[in-house]
């Protein structure tokens, strides 16, 4: 198992944790009303909403394009040359 997925598996452990002792409920003012939602909710769905971006900023990003041989061996010098080949 590697250290990445490890660390997967304790954050989401830790995070389940916290959510499940955070239970009670919570009295929001949202525009003109009061609105009564679980902790569990409210907490639940900051971590979804910081997932989802961490992902949507996290992916790599496009491939750039590569020069075809011609033009990238014009640039390299001899010793690059010798050590691609």
């Amino acid at each position: 198992m590697s250290a990445k997925t490890f660390l997967i598996i304790i954050i989401t452990f830790l995070s389940t944790l916290f959510l499940v002792s955070n239970t009670d409920a919570v009295s929001f003012n949202f525009l003109i009303t009061d609105v009564k939602v679980s902790k569990l909710f409210v907490i639940g769905s900051g971590l979804l909403i910081g997932f989802i971006l961490g992902l949507i900023v996290g992916r790599s990003k496009a491939k750039s394009t590569y020069l075809n041989d011609e033009e990238s061996s014009k640039e390299l010098s001899d010793d690059d040359r010798d050590y691609i080949s």
